[in-house]
């Protein structure tokens, strides 16, 4: 008897043990585990732009390299693109003021086509904006003596000290202060802007530009002595009022430029990639900073073109200096690719912490070469920098 009620007493305990143990299980569930997907922090209303130029590149070459190009882009992030309509003396699409310039209307590889209107139309359709990039502005010729323009127009010729024709690193350059030079720029700008449906133009270190061991011709020289009582200009190139005066000229034509783009179609973009400031004064008379505080640009892309984090960061804070902490339409050009040399993934990353670091929130890159080598980067880890 007394057997029977121990089993009976051991039986009632495993029930109630089992049954504990079965509910415990099922109010506390393992919870599911969700994979994480980041999400990009690009600002959505950033430029993040990329030039390209006909310059060791097949981009232009035909229309299947531009789908291409505008397809790698879409799938790069970049949102902008920066388009060569002018260099070498040579247009990327049929050019009248070419045509009656030099008899040429467009570069002898694109004869029968129009790149441009290519590229905006392919662009578009992704999404992409379009902005015709002069890429040789104010200089004639690389490596050519003047080249076509300055055979054709011998008094559109810059001058340094001794007379000669005007060459900085192997460009040679037109009289920037010429108002027949300015006319000839400005018509190519206008006649783009008339005739496509671009988003927007855009000048660099050449426009508005000139090397400043120029303005020594005699239509500059005439135009300093009406203003100084006839003395005059100073035999040094780099004499701090004779940079200032010639930068001057420079800040009346890009004020120009904005002021008839914009009488043309109001919404145009005016864009200029200058050269990093103070060098870009010294050395090409742009004083840039003036430009971005009178609004004469609708945003500015110094080349900040380093190979190592340190001179980069030390360029980049320059350059806040100069916009007065102001970065909201500033963003800067970032060297991708230059002959065979690529930066690497870790000093890329850091350049664009960098910007991001110091409130810039995009950039542009140069050139379009770098971003189809190093796609996977632009896939992978661009949009999720920070």
């Amino acid at each position: 008897m007394r057997a029977h009620r121990l089993l009976l007493l051991f039986v009632l305990i495993f029930s109630i043990t089992a049954c504990s143990k079965k509910t415990d299980n099922t109010s506390t569930p393992t919870p599911p585990i969700n994979p994480v997907n980041p999400t990009p922090s690009f600002d959505p209303n950033a430029i993040r732009a990329v030039w390209i130029t006909t310059t060791a590149s097949t981009a232009l070459n035909s229309l299947d390299n531009i789908k291409q190009t505008v397809a790698n882009c879409k799938a790069a992030g970049i949102n902008n693109l920066f388009v060569v309509v002018y260099n070498n003396a040579r247009t990327t699409y049929p050019s009248t003021v070419m045509q009656n310039l030099l008899g040429v209307s467009i570069a002898e590889a694109f004869t029968g086509r129009d790149p441009l209107k290519e590229i905006i139309a392919e662009a578009h359709a992704a999404g992409l904006k379009v902005h015709a990039w002069f890429e040789y502005g104010f200089a004639s010729s690389y490596s050519a003596n003047g080249g076509a323009i300055i055979k054709a127009k011998p008094d559109w010729a810059g001058k340094d000290i001794n007379g000669v024709l005007l060459s900085k690193n192997n460009f040679e350059w037109l009289n920037a202060f010429h108002p027949d030079v300015q006319n000839y720029l400005l018509s190519l700008i206008k006649e783009v802007v008339i005739n496509y449906d671009v988003d927007g133009i855009q000048g660099d270190d050449r426009l508005p530009a000139m090397p400043s061991t120029g303005g020594y011709d005699d239509y500059t020289v005439g135009l300093y002595k009406a203003a100084n009582n006839g003395a005059n200009p100073p035999t040094t190139y780099s004499d701090v009022n004779w940079v200032k005066w010639r930068a001057g000229l420079l800040n009346t034509f890009m004020k120009k430029i904005k002021t008839e783009v914009k009488a043309l179609k109001p919404k145009m973009l005016v864009t200029m990639a200058p050269s990093v400031y103070p060098f870009s004064l010294n050395e090409y008379l742009q004083d840039w900073p003036t430009w971005v505080d009178s609004g004469w640009v609708d945003a500015i892309l110094p080349q900040i073109y380093r190979y190592d984090i340190a001179s980069y960061t030390t360029t980049l804070t320059q350059q806040k200096t100069a916009l007065k902490g102001n970065t909201a339409n500033c963003y800067p050009g970032v060297l991708l690719k230059s002959g065979t040399y690529l930066p690497d993934d870790l000093f890329l990353t850091q350049m664009l912490q960098q910007n991001r670091l110091q409130g810039f929130k995009g950039e542009s890159f140069f050139f379009y070469e770098g971003i189809k080598d190093k796609l996977n980067f632009f896939q992978t880890q661009y949009p999720y920098i920070k």
